[in-house]
């Protein structure tokens, strides 16, 4: 039925003298999710055009298209030739099947050429459609709106416009790290700026005495976040000699954000490696007694890096209905044991002082070199589409 999926960006459009190079990225993001799903992509006239072949499937490319940051609207869409008798007919060969009562015409030329302006197609098509489909113009609420195109060479033609996720195409904006512990909030936060164009590496901690099967669950969930990143990599970072040093050595109350300091600096150390200098996590505010101000503050210390922190002032309610949105919800409420929960104490300190627990961590004389030997032994992973 259909000839083309047209696609539109939105904040794109304002970027001025670099709007092409994010209209390049978004163009080889498609074609990578895409694959050989379409005959071609390319840019025309302001909008993405992506040429179907005959046996498309229309719900698998709605489910990748919708889930790619850039996209603000797409359509599949029928073309016409240059000439209003060819565009009236494939207009009424698109609409005689639908189900309508009402309807409006909106037309807009990117070709001033074309014979007809935009207020004349729109008089044309709507008289035409009244007369042979019986149907009534509705301007301000209409049960349908034909949307009509008209480029250099052809004339894109469609009927509704199917929404994306917005934001900037992935890899556009800063190279990022991500502490990615198999709950709910990391892969949220993750997703969030993913959207805003930044390249997500994840790094996992994890000690390999207390559950192997862990892994397997973070692997799945950056292969649901690769629906819109495409490809990741993860590091995979050993800590149970960490671990052991800091329930040695530290009280309980304090673990959690001794725990979080080691962690700040591992992926400090990974941040060199990869010469990345921003890195996002998944703190909520209040949510649980590390995220305090004070706590936070404690641990933040411990990192040279721009730490951004895209879920800090949303409601659980809120980052659970993205997860579900996104589809990492499911899989991160399975159950798992992480290095976290074995560093939970019944009382943990709420408003921690820096200066305290600087001098807690300088009790584990040998953290430097434990941080080196954790991210030397590090497993890398690389996650595909």
């Amino acid at each position: 039925m259909y000839d083309y999926i047209i696609i539109h960006y939105s904040e794109i459009g304002t970027k001025g003298e670099n709007k092409v190079i994010f209209e390049n990225k978004l163009v080889e993001n498609i074609k990578k999710a895409l694959r050989d799903k379409v005959k071609d992509t390319k840019k025309k006239y302001g909008f993405i055009a992506c040429e179907l072949d005959k046996k498309y499937d229309k719900e698998n490319l709605i489910n990748i298209l919708s889930k790619i940051p850039g996209v603000a609207y797409f359509s599949f869409s029928k073309i016409s030739k240059l000439d209003m008798k060819d565009l009236t007919e494939k207009s009424l060969r698109l609409l005689e099947n639908l189900k309508f009562n009402s309807f409006k015409v909106c037309s807009r030329r990117s070709n001033k050429g074309f014979e007809k302006n935009s207020q004349e197609i729109n008089k044309i098509l709507g008289e035409l459609i009244i007369k042979s489909l019986n149907k009534k113009v509705e301007v301000s609420k209409p049960d349908l709106e034909l949307f009509v195109e008209v480029g250099h060479k052809e004339i894109f033609i469609y009927h509704e416009k199917l929404k994306g996720i917005g934001g900037l195409p992935v890899d556009s904006s800063s190279n990022i790290l991500c502490s990615l512990s198999g709950g709910i909030d990391s892969p949220v936060a993750a997703y969030l700026m993913m959207k805003r164009g930044c390249k997500v590496t994840f790094v996992h901690i994890f000690n390999k005495t207390i559950n192997q099967g862990v892994l397997s669950k973070i692997n799945e969930l950056i292969e649901r976040l690769n629906k819109i990143q495409l490809e990741s990599k993860l590091y995979i970072v050993p800590f149970e000699e960490i671990q052991k040093e800091i329930i040695k050595r530290v009280q309980s109350d304090s673990r959690m954000i001794i725990y979080r300091r080691f962690m700040m600096k591992i992926i400090n150390e990974i941040a060199k490696k990869e010469k990345i200098n921003v890195m996002i996590t998944g703190d909520n505010l209040g949510q649980v007694a590390s995220q305090t101000g004070e706590n936070l503050r404690c641990i933040y210390d411990s990192s040279n890096l721009v730490i951004l922190t895209p879920l800090i002032g949303m409601n659980k309610e809120e980052i659970i209905e993205i997860g579900k949105r996104i589809g990492t919800y499911e899989i991160s409420i399975k159950p798992y044991s992480d290095c976290c929960s074995f560093m939970i104490a019944k009382n943990p300190k709420t408003k921690a002082r820096l200066r305290d627990i600087i001098k807690i961590e300088e009790e584990i004389e040998n953290r430097e070199e434990l941080i080196k030997k954790a991210v030397l032994n590090s497993e890398e992973r690389f996650i595909t589409y």
